[in-house]
């Protein structure tokens, strides 16, 4: 308890007369006081670097193995890609051209009225080109039967080119009464009409090249048939 004693008995005026036992203790004191700061402002602002760099090691080596997985399967992914875009050239050779269009839309129409539907419109609009395709709409009114209408189906599904046609507010419903003769309608007559869309493939010339920029595939020469 002599260190106890000495600094209740220590004099504040003299402090080179203090017993060594009191200096040593506030020399030790002071030295702890140095490295708690140093701590608090130094080694702490490290330790929060410290876990930021480990979290930022465990995502970058999630990231490693991701793209060593993607590596791995890089050979494969070249195939598949090679031949996704061979099953696309085979597709593209179905669809028309853009000199085959008018007599394809000629086909279409002689096809509905094979199938015995009546076709009160059937107009045409102005393509609108997309970036390798390019969309033809036609404005339409039919009316004929289900069985009819099925077969109008079928027999664009056999035309010699593969022919989309997609719905646009399109509608059927029974037919009604005609205000000339304001007689009913047999019996089953349908009426189906709004907008249909079908397609064709952009050859190069029409696209600018741009296609081989965006690494699309070349238009493939046209076959006859399917």
């Amino acid at each position: 308890m002599k260190l106890i004693d000495d600094l209740r008995n220590l004099d504040r005026n003299n402090i080179g007369g203090w017993p060594k036992s009191v200096k040593t203790f506030f020399t030790v004191l002071v030295i702890l006081v140095i490295l708690l700061v140093g701590w608090y402002f130094f080694i702490s602002d490290k330790q929060d670097e410290l876990a930021t760099a480990r979290q930022q090691e465990v995502q970058l080596k999630q990231e490693f193995v991701e793209k060593q997985a993607k590596v791995v399967n890089l050979e494969a992914l070249k195939a598949q890609l090679a031949q996704m875009n061979d099953m696309l050239q085979q597709m593209l050779r179905e669809l028309p051209s853009k000199t085959e269009m008018p007599a394809l839309l000629v086909n279409i129409s002689q096809t509905a009225l094979s199938a015995g539907l009546e076709t009160e419109l059937f107009k045409p609009g102005p393509e609108i080109p997309k970036e390798f395709y390019a969309e033809q709409p036609i404005a339409l009114r039919m009316i004929g039967t289900y069985h009819q209408f099925g077969t109008f189906i079928s027999g664009v599904a056999s035309l010699p080119r593969v022919v989309i046609l997609t719905m646009h507010d399109v509608s059927l419903h029974p037919a009604q009464a005609t205000s000339a003769r304001n007689a009913p309608p047999p019996a089953g007559q349908l009426v189906l009409e709004g907008t249909v869309k079908t397609y064709r493939y952009l050859a190069d010339e029409e696209t600018g090249g741009a296609k081989a920029e965006n690494g699309m595939p070349a238009k493939p020469a046209a076959k006859g048939g399917k």
